[in-house]
């Protein structure tokens, strides 16, 4: 959904080779599916995002565009569920513990218009990616490459980075209302995430780790939301927003 996870990014050591049986592991399985049904939720809705603001779109060149994106998220969903079958899991049940909270959030922060759409879907939604992507950096190789891949940019940056830039130039007045709109979703999705951590068991047992994966810590936890907020900062600052 947003760009390629950059330096400075979780170093857990090596994942557990697709090779080992990781899977005998019930507690690991169950984090697996939970972690698998709350992305494949999270892009099912950013597909439906995507669907309803390319309805608001300033030019046809633009709202097929974004219906290009939407297809390219639904695809996301499809490869996700065909691993969460492929583990014994029902995709729906998995992803159903999910709904409320991600539903929630979207809710709170319902754009007021096309930009602060165009915002949310690079900026709050890379904020969700980014972590993910802490967290898949402690699975197994095949699970966390299915993950990074999922959560790779639709086109979302660009295109973003594109209009927002353009939008300011023409009217300076605009930046500051989306700076406010920046910060708004960076402390949403903040606490959507530490939420849906802090809720899931599963989640939690596995970024505590286990005998043969390595965790996470307070320190480090406390260490992998700085670099998030650190990323949103960077993401605004392409926009031409301050953080």
């Amino acid at each position: 959904m947003t760009e390629s996870p950059e330096a400075g990014a979780a170093d857990p050591g090596p994942a557990p080779r697709p090779g080992q049986v990781v899977f005998e592991d019930a507690d690991y399985l169950h984090a697996v599916v939970d972690l698998l049904g709350a992305i494949a939720y999270g892009e099912l809705s950013a597909f439906e995002r995507l669907v309803d603001d390319a309805k608001l779109a300033p030019s046809l060149r633009d709202q097929v565009e974004m219906c290009a994106m939407a297809s390219l998220e639904f695809g996301h969903v499809t490869r996700l569920h065909e691993r969460l079958v492929a583990l014994g899991a029902d995709p729906f049940d998995a992803m159903a513990p999910f709904e409320a909270a991600i539903d929630q959030f979207h809710a709170h922060t319902a754009p007021a218009d096309w930009y602060e759409g165009l915002i949310k879907a690079y900026v709050g939604d890379g904020m969700a990616a980014d972590f993910y992507r802490e967290i898949a950096a402690y699975l197994d190789a095949d699970t966390r490459d299915l993950i990074v891949a999922s959560l790779d940019d639709s086109g979302q940056a660009t295109f973003a980075v594109r209009h927002i830039r353009q939008a300011i130039a023409d009217d300076p007045t605009l930046g500051g209302r989306l700076a406010l709109w920046g910060r708004r979703l960076m402390g949403e999705a903040l606490t959507q995430a530490q939420r849906v951590a802090a809720e899931r068991d599963a989640l939690t047992a596995l970024l505590a780790g286990g005998i043969d994966r390595p965790g996470l810590d307070l320190a480090a936890i406390g260490r992998m939301f700085t670099r998030i907020t650190e990323r949103h900062a960077d993401r605004m600052a392409e926009l031409g927003l301050s953080a």
